[in-house]
């Protein structure tokens, strides 16, 4: 008797009630031409601002899901140097980074180009430059394989694990890929934004790589995104409202992959996810509006480099708290020059001192800003 999807026949030709997400998948249109639509009337400077810290987002949750922590400037760094835009001082990315930056740019700026194998495995190298997954040797740019027995989604302790889901054999991978690429490759009749959520469904459950295979099936999934827009930019973060609902996500997935071909219920979530990463845009948009309107309001203010550099990581969102400590160490300059800078912004009334104080004092932006 079958366990998994993939055992069914006659898989991969799963099928869906049209009925059912006619409103969901109504809505999604309606909203991504709602978000284009204001997009083009903001002008080229904030919608490349709007882009890059959308892209910011989409890579750092992505990997976030994966219960990997990439620094955010890093991030930003590496994606605003391959859009042109300034990255305003911020530190050089890491290869790891570097890696993650290149698949999603090539899956989003490239969208229109093929997916083929090559392309697949490119992505799969970017992601482990260093042929290892944490601590793990794994077998990188090429279909998986069984020496270690079945390719498993498991949780729990060693020994204790529970198994969510096994893959498909490796000696089954390169038909397996053959016929996803030929599909995903191919013009049909089917709506773009269900195909983008088939695509993910799909690769995610052929698993073919050793690992990083929720990364690139989401990098699928904003290519596809992106096919249905006809637009390579980005507004909205599909991987950042996946991360919200992370339990969901992997709850519908095993339950989907445990079902019969039948795949209607894991539509109905990929298209409440969307339309939720729709309204996470909204603040995304708002960030970027008052950004805008910060450095319009100060147009006539004097600030030094640092200064500006500051208020920037401020305004794009710092994590944790700004000290007089943090402030020396991410300019390179003297604490006591840190506390003239914070003085100056004080007594300008832009930012304010946190409660507390003494050595914890801290400091944030004024909410009039």
């Amino acid at each position: 008797m079958a366990t998994y999807i993939h055992e069914l026949l006659p898989w991969p030709r799963v099928r869906w009630s049209e009925e059912e997400i006619a409103k969901a998948l109504s809505e999604a249109h309606r909203r991504q031409g709602l978000l284009a639509g204001r997009m083009q009337a903001l002008g080229f400077p904030l919608r490349q601002e709007a882009e890059l810290s959308t892209l910011t987002e989409e890579v750092i949750k992505s990997s976030e899901i994966e219960g990997e922590i990439l620094d955010r400037d890093q991030v930003r760094s590496s994606i605003a140097g391959r859009l042109g835009m300034d990255a305003g001082g911020l530190p050089p990315a890491d290869r790891n980074v570097e890696g993650v930056v290149d698949m999603m740019l090539d899956a989003t700026q490239k969208f229109a180009e093929q997916l083929t194998k090559d392309r697949l495995f490119g992505w799969h190298a970017a992601l482990f430059p260093t042929g290892r997954s944490g601590m793990h040797k794994i077998i990188v740019a090429t279909w998986r394989t069984d020496e270690k027995g079945p390719m498993q989604v498991t949780s729990g302790a060693i020994g204790h694990e529970k198994i969510h889901y096994e893959a498909p054999a490796a000696a089954l991978l390169e038909d397996e890929m053959k016929a996803f690429l030929d599909w995903y490759n191919a013009k049909e009749d089917i709506d773009p934004v269900i195909k983008a959520a088939l695509a993910h469904l799909w690769f995610v459950t052929i698993h073919p790589f050793d690992d990083g295979n929720g990364r690139i099936a989401r990098a699928i999934t904003d290519m596809s995104l992106a096919r249905s827009e006809g637009s390579s930019q980005r507004f909205y973060s599909m991987s950042a409202q996946i991360r919200l609902e992370r339990n969901a996500y992997y709850d519908i997935l095993e339950s989907t992959q445990k079902g019969n071909l039948d795949v209607t219920p894991w539509l109905k979530w990929f298209l409440a996810c969307l339309n939720g990463a729709f309204e996470g845009a909204e603040k995304t948009l708002a960030a970027v509006l008052q950004k805008a309107n910060f450095w319009r309001k100060h147009a006539a203010t004097a600030f030094n480099e640092r200064q500006r550099d500051i208020i920037n990581r401020l305004l794009d969102g710092f994590e944790g708290k700004l000290t007089s400590s943090k402030w020396a160490t991410i300019e390179k300059c003297s604490h006591d020059t840190a506390l003239r800078d914070i003085t100056e912004l004080l007594e300008k009334d832009i930012l304010h001192k946190d409660e507390g104080g003494g050595r914890s004092t801290s400091y944030s932006l004024k909410e009039d800003r």
